[in-house]
């Protein structure tokens, strides 16, 4: 079992709430029946979104343990934290740090999905602004994006309620669901959130955009 190391980047356990208890934790090879159980029961739910191999495009892996172990190999390596999301100890979904750039740039990308039957809660804006504020403080990063298929109105429902600013539009951006898809891109910086991300979403009453 990971635990919470402070100032340790990889790995480490946040934990945020108490009705309910939102936890983000490493992935781990055992969550290999719940995530395969969440994939299947959030079929509909996710398929639209889920990024898929273009032609000529390497292969993906073809179970949940090669697909943790390369995640964590990415942890080890400083490119990506692969957490999962748990609601009162129970696995809930997924939120991943990718592309993880340092030198000039500290930046990343943050991806998520959750589990159908959580949503509306609040568990992904408190899961996002967890995992944004541990790259900003920890992690050392500067700069954080999100990007959104226009069509994807729950996932763009997060950023706005955690007021992550729009700053551009890409189109055919990633592979996802068989086809290359435009996306919206938002973005935040370390600056923008001096006393951490979910502070101000808390202060704002879950909802930074009502009070923009």
């Amino acid at each position: 079992m990971t635990t919470r190391v402070p100032g340790q980047a990889w790995p480490n356990v946040l934990t945020s709430g108490s009705d309910p208890v939102v936890t983000v934790r490493p992935i781990q090879a055992s969550d290999g029946a719940a995530w395969r159980a969440a994939r299947q029961r959030n079929l509909a739910w996710l398929t639209p979104w889920d990024a898929t191999v273009p032609p000529g495009g390497d292969a993906r892996p073809t179970s949940f343990r090669s697909l943790a172990r390369r995640l964590r190999a990415a942890a080890r390596r400083g490119t990506n934290l692969p957490f999962v999301i748990e609601v009162d100890g129970v696995f809930a979904g997924q939120v991943s740090v990718n592309n993880i750039v340092r030198g000039s740039a500290q930046f990343a990308s943050v991806g998520y999905w959750i589990d159908q039957r959580f949503a509306g809660r609040g568990v992904m804006p408190r899961a996002v602004a967890m995992v944004i504020d541990h790259c900003f403080t920890t992690v050392g990063l500067h700069r954080v994006e999100v990007c959104i298929r226009p069509e994807n109105t729950n996932s763009l429902r997060v950023v706005e309620k955690l007021g992550i600013r729009e700053i551009g539009y890409a189109p055919r951006f990633l592979h996802i669901d068989g086809e290359w898809r435009d996306h919206r891109i938002f973005a935040i910086t370390k600056e923008e959130v001096p006393l951490g991300l979910l502070a101000r979403w808390q202060s704002s009453g879950g909802d930074v955009s009502a009070v923009e």
